[in-house]
């Protein structure tokens, strides 16, 4: 049993020191200070017009570059770290606590819940999942917080389906019958035995997730859908900077590159999770 445990926690550990998740948890951690105290990062005020630096190449002044207006490019894109951090978190928090007590419950329970359940899971899935939440954005109208509403509505549904197959799958096990006969109920059986077991794969998939949302937000804000100007937001600097791609190529390529460091961080963090969660032999 020594062995086994001391095994166990040097594969555990081989998984923390594996550089990619190194230095996915590198970029995650500066992305999340960028996003937490972007004043002190940015050299110049992001919404500041500067008429005598029109749409500056990258410099020693000027990192990034200037845009249209003169705008400092590398603080707007510092600044854009809040918001879109920001989307990481809170456009799939309520899809995760949503998802996952009903998950839960309808896992448990089966029946009539679980068939109803089907039924919202085929009409959801069938149509693509951009498709549904520019749909919903469309009617309520763009901005974040309708954009964290159309994304709650739609992506709980992937969230509870992942959790009912997990929850069911613990059902199986001893421990749960042990419960009931116990005289346990049903509250302290879901959320107290069965819920802690069958997180882990919903937690990777939420890592993940996030990284999506990020996509997604930038996504709808290059649309007009997401974060409005002069708001800094990733998906509204490329948006900003596609009329001037051939002269100014830095003002989209800059967020570009943002979006794509960001979303490795929370993809790399989140295979290093999975890893260091995976039931070994």
């Amino acid at each position: 049993m020594m062995t086994s445990s001391f095994s166990l926690r040097k594969s555990q550990l081989f998984v923390l020191l594996r550089p990619g998740f190194l230095v996915g948890l590198a970029i995650l951690l500066s992305s999340i200070a960028l996003a937490l105290f972007p004043s002190f990062f940015a050299p110049f005020d992001p919404n500041a017009f500067n008429y005598s630096a029109l749409k500056q190449p990258p410099s020693a002044e000027h990192w990034f570059g200037t845009d249209n207006l003169g705008r400092d490019t590398f603080s707007r894109v510092i600044w854009a770290y809040s918001v879109n951090i920001q989307m990481a978190f809170v456009a799939t928090i309520f899809a995760l606590i949503i998802g996952v007590t009903v998950g839960s419950l309808v896992g448990y329970y089966g029946g009539i819940a679980d068939a109803i359940f089907g039924r919202c899971v085929d009409a959801i899935i069938t149509f693509p999942f951009l498709v549904l939440v520019i749909a919903v954005v469309a009617v309520l109208g763009p901005g974040l917080t309708n954009m964290y509403i159309a994304i709650t509505l739609v992506g709980w549904v992937y969230y509870a389906r992942l959790m009912r197959a997990e929850i069911m799958g613990q059902l199986a096990n001893d421990y749960a019958a042990a419960g009931k006969v116990m005289g346990y109920s049903d509250r302290r059986i879901i959320f107290r035995h069965l819920l802690p077991n069958a997180i882990t794969p919903v937690i990777v998939y939420w890592m993940t997730d996030m990284a999506l949302a990020i996509l997604l937000g930038s996504s709808l804000g290059y649309l007009g859908l997401g974060a409005q100007p002069p708001q800094a937001e990733w998906g509204v600097l490329i948006a900003e900077g596609r009329n001037f791609i051939t002269t100014a190529w830095w003002l989209s390529l800059m967020p570009g590159i943002a979006i794509v460091l960001t979303g490795l961080g929370f993809s790399l963090v989140g295979d290093g999770i999975a890893d260091l969660m995976r039931p070994r032999g």
